[in-house]
């Protein structure tokens, strides 16, 4: 009789055993994705935020040496008018008023940051202006 009690504490798990920690992982998986992609888009928000306030010291910059901004990102240093950020989350362009005394910097989420439905674009005027589309408090946070 102890012999089978030994043989049978060294069995391992049964398969019921192993069936209910599979569903227990899988409820956990199911609760815990959603709420990971959605920080992963918010923390992602960040870089395209910085890129934005990057240019825009640039854009101010460039405003000190010839007396207007320009919407030719390239003429800020960058290889073309138009900056993906450095992940490439972020396409950024900017506009300028006719007068070159204003601009805006607006960043549109590109590759899988698109999925971002909160926060498709993120703009920042030469007035320091934070504005997203579609309208969402949350995208300057």
């Amino acid at each position: 009789m102890g012999n089978s009690n030994a043989r049978r504490a060294m069995a391992g798990f049964t398969f019921v055993e192993l069936l209910i920690t599979v569903a227990i992982i899988g409820v956990l998986a199911t609760i815990a994705y959603p709420s990971y992609t959605d920080f992963v888009k918010r923390s992602n928000r960040t870089e395209g935020q910085r890129e934005l306030l990057r240019i825009a010291g640039l854009m101010e910059q460039y405003f000190l040496d010839q007396r207007l901004y320009t919407s030719d990102l390239s003429a800020l240093g960058f290889s073309s008018s138009t900056v993906t950020t450095e992940n490439g989350h972020y396409s950024i362009k900017a506009t300028v008023s006719d007068d070159a005394d204003i601009f805006t910097l607006t960043a549109t989420a590109i590759g899988s940051q698109a999925a971002d439905t909160d926060c498709k674009t993120m703009t920042l005027s030469n007035t320091g202006a934070k504005t997203s589309s579609p309208s969402s408090s949350g995208c300057w946070e």
